[in-house]
């Protein structure tokens, strides 16, 4: 009997709020929009917040990113990375996360098997984590 394996991939980031905190300040909405999905943008704002800096949450922001780049080591891409936006961290209605592809993302993750992708996010004072498992099933049939 031949064992089928599940292959895992994990991916790892660790950002410094501060650092998305100055891109935000430097570039506005241009580095919002060239980074996040308006999905993302929307659960990052504090509401009654005016401003660009002040009306969003800074480490949900770091976060999101280095979910982002967590999602990228799991895919492996060689060459050319997907844009930022094609990886989205989707926010349900119960409070967790979840990946979502699309693009170039999307045919990276299937292009290597992955059937799924977890994310678990946290922050603490100027540091903001991300670890992302992707996952793939056996497969039936395959090459003799």
């Amino acid at each position: 009997m031949t064992a089928v394996r599940t292959e895992l991939r994990v991916g790892l980031d660790l950002v410094d709020v501060a650092d998305v905190a100055a891109s935000v300040a430097q570039f506005g909405d241009r580095y919002l929009q060239r980074i996040y999905t308006d999905h993302e943008i929307g659960c990052s704002r504090r509401p009654g917040r005016v401003g660009t800096g002040g009306a969003y949450a800074m480490e949900s922001l770091a976060a999101r990113f280095a979910a982002k780049e967590a999602v990228l080591k799991v895919l492996r891409p060689v060459g050319a990375r997907p844009a930022w936006r094609s990886i989205e961290l989707h926010r349900m209605t119960e409070g967790w996360c979840e990946i979502r592809l699309s693009g170039t993302a999307a045919a990276l993750a299937e292009a290597a098997g992955i059937d799924g992708l977890s994310v678990s996010l946290s922050h603490e004072a100027n540091l903001a984590a991300a670890v992302v498992v992707g996952w793939s099933t056996p497969r039936v049939g395959g090459e003799g």
